[in-house]
């Protein structure tokens, strides 16, 4: 996720308070993360959560695309990077190899949310299609294509980097011999397929979502008065509620969490300032920049708390599990 570029020497100068925050915080979020990730495929494979077997699935592999995110991007390399002086893929073959793992982890759990998304969509508003989409069989297929084509996409940055021997340092670096114009075309696709894309498609279909939502609600309060029956049971009150709020929640965390990396993003790759130092943090945007970096990275070990906070049937579940747990932890003792 931190461009080859960036990779230099940090012991130069004093220690800025954003390189102390993010020493701490990568493996914090790891150490956090993973082990969500791992206890919400558990729970949602072995026990019953109230949800549909397709939401099921696509959840169950949004919590494997995160953990390999946190693996590959939060532990190997920004963990590494600021504990160690020389990451191990400084070198051949890991320089090459580390953007395609960490692209192709980050593009499937992106893309994920976005196949949810509107699986969901579909499944709340579009009733002749939701019986051939939003079927188990159907999310295989889909989460198979996604982690299939988003480290396909990732296979060109394999010749993109090499390792260079630099400021008595090797480090992993965008590849001199590469053209400049294939490096910009790569990090203009990355921005443009991980966040500018994935936005625009979520935003508009919660917004959308939203929108006939409000009017299908007018619609039964005008039922309601013209018929005058006494039981009427509003649209968010029935089971499609459910899926209304893990879809809001799911998505929208997604794109708050997501939205200050993007605009950094954008605003680095198509200005001078893509040219800059990103190691000096006297420059605000590279304070921003890695802010955002922190809060992207962080939806990959939010969505187990999201589920307990939004969805009572997992959180049942989970606080059953916890029980056990702590159970079998005090009979050992």
């Amino acid at each position: 996720m931190v461009p080859p570029v960036e990779q230099e020497d940090m012991g130069h100068s004093k220690k800025h308070w954003m390189v102390t925050l993010q020493e701490v915080f990568y493996p914090a979020l790891a150490a956090v993360g993973i082990p969500s990730n791992v206890i919400t495929f558990l729970i949602l494979w072995r026990r019953n959560c109230m949800l549909s077997r397709s939401s099921t699935f696509y959840l169950m592999a949004m919590s494997v695309a995160d953990s390999l995110v946190l693996i590959f991007i939060v532990v190997l390399e920004l963990s590494v990077k600021y504990h160690q002086p020389e990451p191990f893929w400084g070198y051949e073959p890991w320089c090459s190899l580390r953007d395609v793992f960490n692209y192709g982890a980050y593009n499937t759990s992106t893309w994920l949310v976005v196949v949810f998304t509107a699986e969901r969509f579909v499944a709340i508003h579009m009733w002749k299609m939701k019986t051939k989409i939003c079927t188990q069989r159907c999310a295989a297929w889909t989460t198979t294509a996604v982690f299939l084509f988003s480290h396909l996409f990732a296979i060109p940055y394999y010749w993109s980097n090499a390792s260079v021997y630099k400021n008595n340092q090797t480090m992993c670096i965008y590849n001199p011999a590469a053209s400049s114009q294939l490096i910009h075309t790569l990090v203009g696709l990355q921005t443009l397929q991980a966040y500018i894309l994935p936005l625009i498609i979520i935003l508009t279909l919660n917004g959308l979502s939203l929108r006939l939502i409000s009017h299908s609600n007018r619609v039964h309060i005008t039922a309601h008065v013209t018929s005058r029956v006494n039981k009427v049971v509003p649209l968010l009150r029935s089971r499609k509620r459910k899926s209304v709020v893990l879809l809001v929640t799911v998505s929208m965390s997604f794109v708050l969490l997501s939205v200050t990396r993007a605009v950094t993003q954008i605003v680095v790759r198509t200005t001078p300032m893509y040219s800059l130092d990103r190691n000096d943090y006297s420059l605000v945007i590279n304070v921003a920049a890695d802010f955002g970096t922190m809060l992207s990275l962080s939806n990959a070990a939010a969505n187990m708390y999201l589920y307990v906070c939004t969805q009572s049937k997992f959180r049942q579940e989970f606080f059953a599990c916890v029980r056990q747990v702590s159970l079998h932890c005090k009979r050992k003792h």
